[in-house]
């Protein structure tokens, strides 16, 4: 998650654009946050998620930098969005098999993106 912070420019230096079908290909879906495990092994201070995104999709881990602002405690139970399609990446000795999704502040730190209100696990963002 938020591996780099930079984001993908177009030539010239502007932002790149998509097409609508290039959007739909993202599986951004809801999932609920089972438990929440600390990363000693990782460089940056953060997490091991383990996410329900229901019956279609499964339960995915992923490691995720969301230390600031979040305790273990408080990520249990909440729903979250993750992008589900990307292929797993290593990480340290972590399989990541999601991209948790978020916003990156100034000071580094990372705001959630999750529903505005309870959804069922798996809807796909539309």
């Amino acid at each position: 998650m938020f591996c780099s912070g930079r984001r993908p420019t177009a030539p010239g230096g502007g932002m790149q654009t998509i097409s609508w079908n290039e959007f739909e290909l993202v599986e951004l879906r809801t999932g609920t946050v089972l438990d929440v495990q600390e990363f000693p092994q990782a460089r940056t201070p953060a997490y091991i998620i383990t996410v329900d995104f229901g019956d279609e999709i499964g339960v995915k881990k992923t490691s995720a930098r969301v230390t600031h602002l979040y305790s273990r405690e408080s990520l249990v139970g909440r729903q979250v969005l993750g992008v589900v399609n990307f292929p797993p990446r290593q990480i340290g000795p972590v399989r990541s098999e999601f991209l948790l999704t978020g916003f990156v502040q100034g000071d580094g730190s990372v705001v959630l993106a999750v529903p505005e209100r309870p959804v069922a696990n798996g809807l796909k963002l539309a």
